[in-house]
């Protein structure tokens, strides 16, 4: 842990000059090469998400969700229209830019302005989406945008027994923090969650890494990838 000593020889925590508390996330879109980022309508998303979400036929995908699955697109559209309405989390629907169609859901939360630290989550994946290049730009857009703003620590925390997140938390250039015990009850089980980071000074060299792997020369003429991110942001 890096830190200063203090007139009295005491470690105190390093200075932080010209700080300025970052602004919250606006409600507006951001748009990459492969997928686009809306806040969050019931109107205009919820249907063809319930669509997406169908196609979990055994409903994995919420297994680790404190919510969900959605019996029907009535009850879906209803947890659409909350959520929409809130400001943190701040929802938004990952639209496929060649399909034109809802894929996913993602959002920020536990928004400290005053701290500098942002998280991401509610990571609602469809079958679609998942293992997409969309589904690692969208990260890449909503990560860029927090360091844009100017804060200092983005978060990422999940159920410490879902190893897909755990293990997308660490291709995506996240440090494994450690394990909250007992940290809350999650669909009447016991949830330990897992914490990750990446701090604001990590976040040059991982840009470079997203910025390589998201390069259209990065992917053959089938969309294999030539380099992994995993490698990419192992470097750093």
């Amino acid at each position: 842990m890096q830190h200063d000593t203090n007139h009295l020889g005491q470690p105190v925590g390093l200075p932080i000059p010209n700080w300025q508390t970052p602004p919250t996330p606006p409600r507006t879109a951001l748009v990459g090469r492969t997928c686009r980022l809306e806040p969050l309508s019931a109107a205009a998303h919820a249907a063809d998400l319930h669509v997406a979400f169908a196609q979990d036929e055994p409903g994995q995908m919420w297994t680790y969700m404190a919510y969900g699955p959605f019996e029907s697109a009535e009850s879906y559209r209803a947890w659409c229209e909350e959520k929409s309405q809130a400001s943190d989390p701040l929802f938004f629907a990952i639209v496929d830019r060649g399909a034109g169609q809802p894929v996913g859901v993602a959002s920020y939360l536990r928004i400290d302005p005053r701290s500098g630290s942002i998280e991401v989550g509610h990571l609602a994946y469809s079958p679609r989406l998942q293992r997409t290049i969309a589904a690692t730009e969208s990260m890449y857009l909503m990560m860029r945008q927090a360091f844009e703003l100017g804060y200092r620590r983005y978060e990422w925390k999940c159920h410490a027994l879902n190893a897909a997140s755990r293990a997308a938390a660490l291709r995506l250039g996240f440090s494994f923090e450690g394990i909250f015990r007992q940290a809350t009850v999650a669909k009447g089980r016991n949830r330990d969650t897992a914490w990750f980071s990446i701090l604001d000074r990590e976040w040059p060299a991982l840009q470079r890494a997203f910025d390589q792997w998201l390069d259209p020369a990065n992917f053959d003429e089938q969309g294999r990838q030539r380099l992994r991110l995993s490698e990419l942001t192992a470097r750093r």
